[in-house]
């Protein structure tokens, strides 16, 4: 069976593009625009592993994965963030972050770190 990745990003281009590159990796992707609905998605669809943006509108990345490890049956989902800010790295890891991946991406970067968490 093929591990099931969730991405979420309020940007639309964004989100396209990171649907097909993971599916060109072989894993089966699904996206979420808004960040207040991510825990309804991941109850809904069970991902291995969630790609989040960090600068969202509505509720930012950090305040998302704060609520996912709060919550149980989440807290040990592998989380990946991104973002274009000089300061995501520092972000992503106060928050929490299993990994953390710069904008923009680097191809390789990108598959070898969500490989690093799903085999």
């Amino acid at each position: 069976m093929r591990k099931k990745i969730m991405i979420c990003d309020d940007d639309p281009g964004i989100l396209e593009m990171m649907e097909m590159i993971i599916c060109e990796y072989g894993f089966d992707a699904f996206t979420e625009s808004n960040s207040l609905n991510v825990l309804n998605g991941l109850e809904r669809e069970k991902p291995d592993l969630l790609l989040l943006d960090i600068w969202m509108p509505l509720l930012s990345g950090d305040q998302v994965l704060k609520n996912i490890k709060a919550d149980l049956q989440f807290a040990e989902l592998p989380v990946i963030m991104y973002s274009a800010s000089s300061e995501g790295l520092a972000i992503a890891q106060s928050a929490g972050a299993d990994g953390y991946i710069a904008k923009p991406f680097d191809l390789d970067d990108l598959e070898a770190k969500i490989r690093q968490f799903i085999a």
